[in-house]
């Protein structure tokens, strides 16, 4: 075999290759295009689940997302987090004493 001959140039074979190509291509994109999708109603499924009270808000962002990636980082961030705990978590840390006053220190 000389290396200027092609195989399967010619034949039945090489039709059936380029068509199986073209479903591997076409496959492999609409499974990106699905998977970038999922990912993206992320958080808009997460506040229906949790029934959250932002839910517009959520919905909105995640939809100028597409065009701000920063944006649909605060959309995530908005439906993970339970807003209502994260701050009075932060107030009682912040009222809390400093655990150097409340716990009396050993001297050496």
């Amino acid at each position: 075999m000389s290396l200027l001959s092609v195989p399967f140039v010619g034949t039945g074979a090489d039709t059936a290759l380029h068509v199986v190509a073209a479903v591997v291509l076409i496959a492999s994109v609409a499974g990106a295009c699905y998977g970038f999708w999922k990912i993206h109603e992320l958080p808009i499924n997460k506040a229906h689940s949790k029934d959250h009270h932002q839910i517009g808000l959520i919905t909105a962002l995640t939809w100028i997302g597409f065009v701000w990636h920063w944006v649909w980082v605060l959309a995530v961030i908005f439906a993970f987090v339970d807003m209502e705990k994260a701050i009075l978590n932060l107030r009682d840390t912040w009222r809390s004493k400093p655990q150097s006053e409340t716990q009396p220190q050993e001297e050496a």
